[in-house]
């Protein structure tokens, strides 16, 4: 181990930190463990099984699902691995996300993909938090620059999909990659970065909500005129429906945002999606939303969703404390672990069980996934210790 890997694990023993367990996950009684202790079992034995280059994506008829850096979930596994070195200050979380970001970074030079949040910032803005360097400033801002190229200045908006030339697609999800471009004006106080972040965030307030403060998944915009050509879905129930993670994304972007600006705009915005999924009727009582608002009551869960959803709403309780968002937080946190937390050993060492991915396509359905990891992880952290939100 390194002398600077040394030091930052002594500083780490002084603060929020779960002691590593030394058990198997064929000893361990799941009922006595706390939850990062079991993610931290699940994702050593999921270590065994990643190859050289492989992100792990999902668990499918007993098969794990992996997929290459350019795959917009490339960033989930190693920033999972982050967050399980910085609880428990077991080095071989931080050496095994090291081996796995090697196979990423070159991913920071990616103009084709509007989730450069997604893949560079979940570790590598991680990464530079709890151990600064230069090699992650220039990665994270190279990605950031990278990301500035979908922007239009037209549209107001960050292209997210590829299309033909007389469309410009743009998804509520993309409220997630901002949080890249307001670190990278923070770090070089190049303007520029945060000026297309907040035109992006505004412009995504006027058209893409809801009288009910639902968002639709998919505007297209004229390219040529900015004109909102199109209002729709791509995985969701319907064009008028309110796919479950595309609110929760919403939810969380808008947190982010106001964090990032301090302007109440964005804060106002976060606060109307979040009274809009927890007192939606059609919401279950474990919070646990069904794939989408608008999909039968016995449709599929999203795990994934819940997990965003709780992340979002612990920090959001710092800016809203009299809406008490933390302790629903908790309600959900506590519905996954008692009902959607896989047994160790199974579930292809994925710590959540029954998400939903892309259900209109017949993809990923009822399986785990690497985001839902990744956000019930980070929110168990934000739980615990009031985890760092920014660098």
């Amino acid at each position: 181990m390194t002398k600077f890997l040394s030091l930052l694990l002594m500083v780490m023993m002084m603060a929020c930190q779960t002691s590593p367990s030394e058990q198997s996950s064929e000893s361990i009684d799941s009922a006595s463990v706390e939850p990062l202790e079991l993610a931290a079992v699940q994702y050593k034995g999921m270590m065994e099984n990643v190859s050289p280059g492989e992100f792990p994506r999902s668990f499918e008829n007993g098969e794990l699902i992996t997929s290459g850096s350019g795959w917009w979930c490339s960033g989930f596994y190693p920033g999972s691995l982050i967050y399980l070195f910085e609880n428990t200050g077991d080095s071989v979380f931080w050496d095994e996300a090291m081996v796995v970001m090697d196979s990423l970074k070159k991913e920071q030079y990616n103009t084709a993909t509007h989730d450069l949040g997604f893949m560079m910032y979940c570790p590598y803005g991680n990464a530079n938090r709890l151990a600064p360097s230069a090699e992650y400033d220039e990665i994270l801002l190279n990605s950031a620059k990278s990301l500035s190229t979908r922007f239009s200045p037209v549209t107001g908006c960050i292209r997210s999909w590829d299309s033909d030339p007389e469309d410009f697609l743009v998804i509520i999800d993309n409220m997630m990659n901002l949080e890249l471009l307001f670190w990278a004006t923070k770090h070089t106080g190049d303007s520029s970065f945060y000026d297309i972040a907040v035109t992006h965030a505004n412009t995504t307030i006027e058209n893409h909500f809801r009288e009910d403060n639902s968002s639709w998944h998919v505007l297209n915009y004229n390219p040529e005129t900015g004109e909102v050509q199109e209002k729709k879905t791509a995985q969701g129930l319907a064009d008028d429906s309110a796919w479950a993670r595309g609110q929760v994304w919403g939810l969380y972007g808008y947190t982010v945002t106001f964090r990032e600006t301090g302007d109440s705009v964005y804060l106002e915005q976060a606060g109307k999606i979040a009274e809009f999924v927890l007192n939606h009727p059609n919401l279950p009582a474990d919070k646990v939303p069904v794939w989408d608002f608008n999909a039968p009551a016995d449709a599929p869960r999203d795990a994934s969703a819940a997990a965003i959803l709780a992340s979002a709403l612990l920090e959001l309780d710092r800016y809203l404390p009299e809406k008490n968002y933390a302790a629903t937080a908790d309600e959900i946190l506590n519905s996954l672990e008692s009902g959607y937390m896989a047994e160790p050993g199974t579930n292809g060492n994925f710590i959540i069980e029954h998400c939903v991915g892309h259900l209109p396509a017949g993809s990923e359905v009822d399986v785990p996934l690497s985001y839902a990891d990744y956000y019930f992880i980070e929110s168990l952290m934000r739980q615990k210790c009031g985890l760092a939100l920014a660098n």
